[in-house]
C-alpha cells in the first residue's frame, strides 16, 4: 500500500513540477496506474527480493551491506527496470513493436540514472535498516526516483 501511494505521488510531483501540467491539465488516470503498478508490481516485488537477498546474504556487517548492493545493482535492478518500463508500457497501451522502441529508447539511460542514485541509497539501507523496514525507507527515498520513472515512462 505504501508503495503504491508513494509511486503515485512520484507521479503527481512529476507531472506537476517537472512537465507543469497545472491541475487542469493533471492526468488522473496515469496517476492511477502508476498507484496500480507500485501496489501490484513494484511494492510486491521490491519486498520479496528483499527477504530473498537477506537469506541469499545473511548478516548486517558493512561488508555484507556492500556484497547485498553489489548484487543488488548487478542482478536485480537492471532486470527490475526493464520489467517496469515494459509493464508501463503495456499499461499505457502500447503495441508490442511500440513498448520495445520505447524500452530500447530509455532503458541505457535509466539503469545509469538508477546507478548515481542507488548504491549510496542501498549500502546504508542493508547495513542500518532492519528487513522489515527497507522497502519503506526506499520507497521514502524513491519519490524522487519514482518522480523520474514516471516522467521517463510517459514520455513520448
Amino acid at each position: 500500500l505504501v508503495t503504491g501511494a508513494l509511486m503515485g505521488v512520484g507521479d503527481v510531483i512529476a507531472q506537476q513540477l517537472v512537465e507543469q501540467r497545472g491541475l487542469h491539465g493533471h492526468h488522473g488516470q496515469r496517476t492511477l496506474k502508476m498507484t496500480a503498478i507500485g501496489f501490484c508490481f513494484v511494492g510486491p516485488v521490491v519486498g520479496g527480493w528483499y527477504r530473498i537477498l537477506d537469506r541469499l546474504i545473511p548478516g548486517a556487517t558493512k561488508t555484507v551491506a556492500v556484497k547485498k548492493m553489489v548484487l543488488d545493482q548487478g542482478a536485480f535492478a537492471p532486470c527490475f527496470l526493464g520489467c517496469f518500463l515494459a509493464i508501463t508500457g503495456a499499461v499505457n497501451g502500447l503495441s508490442v513493436e511500440q513498448n520495445w522502441a520505447k524500452i530500447q529508447q530509455d532503458y541505457m539511460d535509466a539503469l545509469l540514472t538508477n546507478y548515481c542514485i542507488w548504491p549510496p541509497v542501498q549500502i546504508a539501507n542493508f547495513y542500518f535498516v532492519p528487513l522489515a523496514h527497507r522497502l519503506a525507507v526506499v520507497q521514502c527515498v524513491a519519490i524522487v526516483w519514482n518522480c523520474y520513472l514516471s516522467w521517463k515512462a510517459n514520455r513520448l
